[in-house]
């Protein structure tokens, strides 16, 4: 009985308060822990300047006197969907880190590319890196990406969406990404084509 009373009059003693206050004024009260501190709201969202995708994670051993050390291999793309993008190979003895560095290497190395109307390459083009070969063709609006794995995540943070693509050779997620890294290298806008022309 005694515990229901002293419920009754504190809750009495809070109604007082919050008709003694002016109005407009928030009584603050304390917290489950007992903290009288205010609680944060609306905190400001962090904006990324790029998009990410995990290509491939490949785990490597390097057989040592003592045995066996193992190493994970990360390769990662990024972009800003507008014309922007990098990507990056590294290695860590753990996949958080090796995503890390890779992020970290991508951002230093950025490329730009030319998009034309309809989110397309301006021209055919060809990539070669070690075995592999990277075809390239523009394609009209509502196509879409037409392409692999690695070739795919590439083109679409750049901030390419129609285009038709065909890798020869080697399958290997880093030489694919290499060859299509150095096909779109060899991209030449219309102003640069008519600027060399002169």
């Amino acid at each position: 009985m005694a515990n229901e009373n002293e419920k009754v009059v504190k809750t009495e003693e809070v109604k007082k308060e919050e008709n003694s206050s002016p109005k407009g004024e928030r009584v603050r009260r304390p917290h489950k822990d007992g903290d009288n501190k205010p609680r944060r709201r609306n905190r400001p969202v962090e904006v990324k300047e790029y998009e990410e995708t995990v290509v491939k994670i490949n785990r490597i051993s390097k057989t040592v006197q003592g045995g066996r050390r193992m190493k994970f291999s990360a390769l990662v793309v990024i972009g800003n969907r507008k014309g922007k993008y990098g990507y990056a190979h590294c290695k860590a003895s753990e996949v958080p880190d090796a995503i890390k560095k890779a992020l970290e290497k991508a951002k230093k190395h950025t490329f730009t590319l030319p998009i034309v109307k309809g989110d397309t390459i301006p021209h055919e083009v060809e990539g070669k890196f070690g075995a592999t070969k990277v075809f390239l063709k523009p394609a009209k609006e509502g196509t879409g990406i037409i392409a692999g794995g690695p070739v795919r995540a590439m083109l679409e943070l750049a901030g390419i969406r129609n285009v038709v693509s065909k890798v020869y050779g080697s399958r290997s997620a880093v030489n694919v990404v290499k060859a299509t890294q150095n096909g779109l290298k060899n991209l030449k806008s219309f102003t640069k084509v008519t600027s060399l022309r002169k």
